[in-house]
């Protein structure tokens, strides 16, 4: 049990790429908003204390993870990332260590921190950042390292050089610090930049300026660790998190033909033997029995099918109980 850690989720921006009148980290993405994933992900790596940073919109996205055990912080003014994070200053006081994360991460696996969470105990670094590669880094903090392959800056990309523009190791955002060293750290860096916000990132220069080490923790599968900022991307989360749940359904012995189109609430329950066709969405806690023929098209919300069942192909239920063996023709749309 990581007891002294507590992890700090962002969730305070506009998300302005986004184009909507919805903050960002409330899009949905695979059944739920992004940022609940993120807290599924800390909460599956055994961090028990959240502290959420709300700025925009911040009672809507409160009330968005009411049923989520979290200190609520709020950001009155949007300063830039390493201001939100001195605003926990206070959550933070009975921690040894932060893990600082972004709420616009859906596709972060809890086994990635907890990862994480053991270089940093073993290294016995003040800093740990989360890094990947990139084929195009474009936009993105590059990682500056040393001789040694430690960390000793993070350059943005309008700050840096045509040289350091060519690195492709960039920062994913995701930091575990020493409390003590980080509050310390944050309360020195000044605004000098082209935005004149407080970079969270300056903490990586502060760390090594002061003989602290700054440990790499190097994750290859960059798609896990990037943020959500526009719409295409968040198809693209979408498009990972229902493939990675339909693989398990596929490892636990059900057929699907072009899985990439087939949607399955992963509050659905499927038996074995069943075949699913394209274009299928099965959705709100629905049971499907063993063997049963899913054909193309077929929708299904809070149904419950019995073994042996077929539903033709284009078939909309909803609320609805198919018998077993029962065959349900093409085209039919049934409400229970």
């Amino acid at each position: 049990m990581h007891n002294q850690t507590i992890a700090v989720v962002l969730a305070a921006g506009k998300g302005t790429r986004m184009k909507s009148d919805r903050a960002k980290v409330l899009h949905e993405v695979f059944f739920k908003p992004m940022l609940h994933h993120v807290l599924d992900a800390v909460i599956g790596a055994d961090i028990e204390r959240i502290a959420v940073i709300a700025g925009h919109q911040r009672e809507r996205v409160l009330a968005a993870i009411d049923q989520y055990a979290h200190l609520p912080v709020i950001q009155q003014e949007q300063l830039g990332t390493g201001h939100a994070v001195l605003c926990t200053k206070k959550a933070c006081e009975e921690s040894r260590q932060v893990m600082i994360l972004c709420g616009d991460t859906p596709l972060i696996r809890s086994e990635t921190l907890r990862e994480m969470l053991d270089e940093h105990q073993k290294s016995g670094a003040t800093v740990t950042l989360m890094t990947t590669v990139l084929d195009d880094p474009f936009g993105y903090g590059r990682v500056i390292c040393d001789q040694e392959g430690n960390i000793s800056s993070i350059v943005e990309q309008k700050d840096a050089t045509d040289e350091q523009r060519q690195i492709r190791e960039i920062n994913t955002g995701i930091y575990l610090v020493e409390r003590s060293f980080l509050f310390a750290a944050l309360q020195q860096v000044g605004t000098d930049n082209s935005q004149g916000e407080v970079y969270l990132t300056d903490i990586i220069e502060i760390a090594g300026r002061q003989g602290h080490a700054v440990h790499k923790f190097f994750h290859p599968h960059a798609i896990d660790v990037l943020g959500v900022n526009s719409r295409i991307e968040l198809a693209q989360a979408h498009a990972e998190l229902q493939m990675r749940h339909n693989r398990t359904v596929m490892l636990n012995g059900v057929t699907m033909y072009s899985p990439e189109t087939i949607l399955l609430d992963p509050a659905t329950n499927i038996n074995r033997d069943t075949i699913i066709y394209a274009g299928v969405q099965v959705t709100g806690n629905s049971t499907i029995g063993r063997n049963t023929r899913l054909e193309t098209g077929v929708v299904l919300q809070k149904c419950t099918l019995g073994d042996h069942a077929v539903i033709g192909a284009h078939s909309v239920l909803h609320n609805c109980t198919v018998e077993a063996e029962e065959h349900i023709p093409p085209l039919t749309y049934k409400v229970g």
